[in-house]
């Protein structure tokens, strides 16, 4: 008889969370990993919701079902900003044995509080003035596996009213991580070989408004990379055009550290649109800042969110909008057709049919594929640092994705390379000894 030695203790059913939206909910689906195994929380779904769109909703509702359906045993738990706006409307949910807030799901008594406890634990998310408490004790995944980056959040909340958006009912008011707690846990993550920090938040350019001193995004920045200056790469989430501080400029122009890529909140290129919602700059306000970081960085890759199809919008203001890619040299896009979310001013307003809405972002979206081939082509033949995000990829310092002629270097890793097309599209990244100076 073969020995077989000694048998393997069952393992208990894993805790899986589903995240949806944006990176903040991607980071905060990673600390609710760790919460629920401190917890011993077991055989459970968590599923962090979105707010943002009624199709985001509807894709939660949908993988609440598909969960239910592939694990019926499991404890579901659903959570995030539209649970937070909406919390009855998930708990009415055959599927959905747990709803909480999205101040309770970063306390690991309130994912595995027991069997007595209430259905529903949403509190007043307005009322919530603590942010850091949660911050991360190793590197977060994006969703997609990526532990190549970490995402560190510094901000929470939005103070801001925009006409379309429902997030800071979920969110509630704009809060900062003290810049002490920021170092501290940037000094962690590159002890544990983290080689770029992405800073995170709501509404980013909002920072330190609510800190003594009133300390900006940019002066947390400079503080960041003087203290840890072993840490390689820090890159931004997206900032308010209007809002970047000088201090955060100086950093542009100056750091190389500072990864020379600037995504913006941009929506609209139309003056009356930003008007109707209720954004804080104007067209001008967003060609000035494109223009101002590129004297100050040349060749510096600039993205942008964009919304088609928002109510009043006629065809010359969407040419606006479209026209705004070219004129701002824009090379990633996010794309939105506009989605109206109940309770906010924007649903109330004339719509555009959704057919054309969706018509339009189509069009932006060929506007933004077109745009960034032309970055791409220009930057063949130059050469980069490329971080590494997975076997044989990886992203150079003004975001372009890459790949790599041969796998090896590990994710995480930081690899010079000299850039050159790639057959079918894209850019393939050749290693080299070193840059030139």
């Amino acid at each position: 008889m073969t020995p077989t030695g000694p048998a393997r203790p069952p393992q208990a059913p894993r805790t899986e969370v589903i995240s949806f939206g944006c990176r903040l909910n991607a980071y905060e689906s990673t600390v609710m990993r760790e919460l629920a195994a401190e917890a011993g929380l077991a055989d459970a779904v968590i599923v962090n919701t979105c707010a943002v769109t009624a199709e985001a909703e509807r894709q939660a509702r949908q993988a609440i079902r598909k969960a239910r359906r592939q694990r019926p045993g499991a404890t579901i738990i659903v959570t995030g900003c539209a649970a937070q706006i909406a919390p009855a409307r998930f708990a009415a949910m055959p599927e959905v044995d747990r709803v909480l807030g999205n101040a309770e799901k970063l306390r690991a008594a309130d994912l595995n509080p027991g069997a007595d406890a209430a259905r529903i634990a949403v509190g007043d998310i307005m009322a919530v003035r603590e942010t850091a408490g949660h911050l991360l004790r190793g590197p977060a995944e994006d969703g997609s596996g990526d532990r190549a980056r970490a995402f560190l959040q510094v901000q929470q909340g939005c103070d801001h009213r925009c006409t379309f958006c429902i997030i800071p009912f979920g969110r509630g008011n704009s809060r900062s991580v003290p810049a002490g707690a920021v170092v501290d846990q940037a000094r962690a993550l590159v002890a544990q070989g983290c080689n770029e920090i992405v800073l995170t938040g709501v509404d980013l350019t909002a920072y330190g408004g609510d800190l003594p001193g009133r300390p900006t995004l940019g002066q947390l920045a400079r503080r960041l990379l003087a203290l840890v200056p072993d840490l390689k790469r820090l890159r931004l989430s997206s900032l308010d055009p209007v809002e970047i501080d000088d201090a955060l400029w100086r950093l542009v122009a100056e750091e190389p550290r500072l990864m020379p890529h600037l995504h913006l909140s941009a929506q609209a290129g139309d003056d009356m649109i930003l008007k109707r919602m209720k954004r804080r700059h104007t067209r001008r306000d967003m060609i000035d800042a494109c223009r101002r970081a590129r004297d100050l960085r040349p060749g510096i890759a600039l993205g942008a969110d964009l919304i088609a199809g928002f109510p009043t919008e006629t065809e010359a203001m969407f040419a606006s909008t479209l026209s705004l890619v070219e004129e701002c040299g824009l090379a990633f896009l996010h794309v939105f057709p506009f989605s109206p979310r109940e309770g906010t001013p924007a649903a109330r307003m004339p719509p555009v049919p959704p057919a054309e809405a969706r018509a339009r972002a189509a069009r932006l979206r060929g506007a933004g594929e077109a745009a960034l081939q032309r970055h791409v082509a220009r930057r063949v033949g130059t050469a980069d640092r490329l971080l590494v995000e997975r076997a044989g990829e990886g992203r150079a310092e003004d975001y372009t994705p890459v790949a790599l002629d041969r796998p090896g270097p590990a994710p995480g890793s930081v690899v010079a390379v000299r850039l050159a097309a790639r057959p079918g599209g894209g850019l393939v990244g050749h290693p080299v000894e070193r840059l030139a100076a």
